[in-house]
């Protein structure tokens, strides 16, 4: 008697964990869907996804086990809800065709760092001769700087792309074809910034966005905290824990705004959009959601292969994106692991 009442006590813990990892699993699938603003909660379950969903599949494997086939298809189910949310992370490429067509051009997004802030300027040499290598006609550039060395940046790259438009002094768009126009985005109280660029590709015109939203703010958060204990000031472990969670919830606000002003310059284009950038944000966010919005296409779902990561820290995430109005058709979309920066730029074929 006291076994099968241990046995049932067992069963209705593992229940109550499967509802709660259930709800929770759903309330971060649509909790890109609305503005973290007064929506916290929602917001922050879109960064535990994954773990979320291990958890179901683990929680799907017990219940086979268990032979309770009552239960089992409850993780099942919400697994099954989750592959939108899985091809943003992964991609077989098992089922993409050959979109190639004779009209196209090649863009890269690259958060460069300002070059590793090198006196000497051969990282911006290096990356220029990667851009030569990978046949780049479009290369929009993120935490830029002119100045490399002793030499100014757009010099030394004017010779492969002879037209250039700088937005905010580190915002620049590269390019092999004509610009015809540009615009700088500001956003209020905060050093980053958006720009488009309308390029004129063999008579067909496109508008060309490039974006730096707000940082997390974890990294800086830690740098300072290292900073005040190299200085013999300790910092509580509490008092940490809260700087980090307040920046990185304020970041998560700062993004929406932004998101939401890019996103209607977007819709105020009368030309096909393509989209590039550092988002400093996961897919299925509300930043992911907002600048996707119903006509754009993310390149990576579209054309990539593989676990897509373009930061280089010691959780792969992937916040750097190339995207494309419906109107226009990826062909190949990668990344390649340059180890100039803290990012890694991302590639993508597009036809016009």
């Amino acid at each position: 008697m006291g076994k099968l009442a241990v046995k049932k006590y067992v069963s209705l813990m593992m229940l109550i964990l499967q509802l709660v990892i259930s709800i929770f699993t759903i309330v971060g699938l649509y909790g890109g869907d609305s503005s973290p603003v007064g929506n916290m909660a929602s917001a922050m379950c879109v960064y535990v996804l994954p773990v979320f969903i291990i958890a179901n599949i683990i929680m799907l494997v017990y219940w086979l086990i268990m032979r309770n086939w009552f239960i089992a298809p409850l993780p099942l189910i919400i697994v099954l809800c989750c592959i939108p949310y899985i091809g943003t992370i992964y991609q077989t490429g098992l089922f993409q065709s050959d979109n190639s067509t004779g009209t196209g051009i090649k863009v890269a997004s690259y958060n460069v760092a300002r070059f590793g802030r090198a006196a000497t300027g051969f990282i911006a040499q290096d990356v220029l001769a990667e851009m030569k290598r990978e046949n780049v006609d479009v290369f929009c550039i993120q935490e830029y700087t002119n100045i490399s060395g002793d030499k100014k940046v757009s010099d030394i790259y004017s010779e492969y792309f002879p037209y250039m438009v700088i937005g905010r002094e580190d915002m620049a768009i590269y390019s092999r074809y004509p610009i015809t126009g540009s615009k700088t985005i500001l956003f209020e109280q905060t050093n980053n910034s958006a720009m488009w660029a309308n390029i004129n590709v063999n008579g067909k015109s496109v508008r060309v966005f490039n974006v730096h939203l707000e940082t997390t703010g974890f990294s800086r958060t830690l740098h300072q905290a290292a900073k005040l204990q190299n200085k013999g000031i300790k910092v509580e472990d509490n008092a940490l824990i809260n700087a980090i969670y307040g920046n990185y919830t304020l970041g998560m606000i700062v993004r929406a705004g932004q998101a939401n002003m890019v996103a209607m310059e977007m819709r105020d284009s009368n030309l096909p959009c393509i989209v590039t950038g550092d988002f400093n944000d996961v897919p299925y966010s509300y930043v992911y959601n907002t600048m996707m919005g119903e006509n754009m296409v993310d390149g990576f779902k579209e054309c990539g292969k593989g676990f897509m990561s373009t930061y280089r820290g010691k959780k792969p995430v992937r916040i750097d994106y190339i995207m494309h109005d419906k109107s226009l058709v990826g062909s190949s979309y990668y990344t390649k692991d340059l180890t100039y920066s803290d990012h890694i730029p991302v590639f993508m074929t597009i036809g016009l």
